[in-house]
């Protein structure tokens, strides 16, 4: 068995998340493509050039940590004495500060979202923090409605019970109760893809003229629970990030605005 579809088995009796084994893999066979060798053939310099390539910092960043991952999982196993990455430069990945939706213009796509799913989509976005493969995947039985909770499977398959904001309670009672809320147009016992998700999102957000993604309706979110008084290990909790430091970034967005508020105002003439 080749090196690569073995160590996709690995990752796998792991319980690695299922879209991070897919975006390993794809990573892995473009880069089989791209030089035109074996994984296991491919050289520091192979590497360096593949990451060189014209694409952002973060993705560069993601591209070395994989390629890391990769090839120790090589030499544990053996099929080479040495990892290509060993000396290999590390890029950073970048600290980018939330970007959220105005409340304007969160109200502006609510307001011309004509689409029940679409408009579903977006609440799930702005008032439980969700992301779209979360959204994609959210089934009616994900919610206790009298606890007021629903429970979502987030990055490595883990399950977290989120509180139920009132108008997502209202809208849990009019979806669906059973079953994915947003089914795959051909196969509609499957969900939707979190590609498909945001892009159903982003084109409410065109449509609205608002210029903004289905990511930052999440940054909405974490920004608007600091505004209204939430302390940081709270936000969190709700947002499910595995480093406080993470959500610690949200604070500079509401110091920004906070900053913007003082400096907008205006003696009386």
């Amino acid at each position: 068995m080749p090196a690569v579809s073995l160590w996709i088995q690995y990752q796998k009796a792991a319980n690695l998340a299922e879209r991070t084994i897919k975006a390993r893999a794809e990573l892995m066979r473009t880069l089989e493509q791209w030089t035109e060798k074996p994984a296991l053939e491919v050289t520091q310099l192979d590497l360096v050039r593949f990451m060189a390539r014209d694409v952002s910092p973060a993705t560069r960043s993601t591209y070395a940590t994989i390629f890391r991952v990769f090839y120790k999982f090589a030499t544990d196993q053996g099929f080479i004495e040495k990892s290509p990455m060993d000396g290999a430069p590390v890029p950073k990945r970048p600290k980018y500060a939330p970007r959220p939706v105005e409340n304007v213009q969160l109200h502006r796509v609510l307001a011309t979202a004509s689409r029940r799913t679409t408009r579903a989509m977006i609440l799930l976005a702005a008032l439980a923090g969700l992301r779209v493969h979360e959204i994609a995947k959210i089934r009616g039985d994900d919610f206790d409605l009298d606890r007021a909770t629903v429970t979502v499977v987030g990055k490595g398959n883990k399950r977290s019970v989120i509180p139920l904001h009132p108008v997502l309670i209202e809208l849990a009672r009019e979806m669906p109760d059973i079953g994915y809320w947003f089914t795959h147009w051909e196969r509609p016992d499957e969900p939707i893809n979190a590609k498909s998700c945001g892009q159903a999102i982003n084109r409410a957000m065109q449509r609205a003229g608002v210029d903004a993604t289905a990511h930052q309706l999440r940054h909405w979110y974490g920004t608007a629970l600091l505004e209204n008084g939430a302390d940081l290990r709270t936000v969190q909790e709700l947002m499910r990030h595995e480093s406080l430091a993470t959500t610690q970034i949200y604070t500079r967005v509401t110091s920004e605005r906070r900053r913007d508020a003082i400096h907008a105002l205006q003696l009386p003439v």
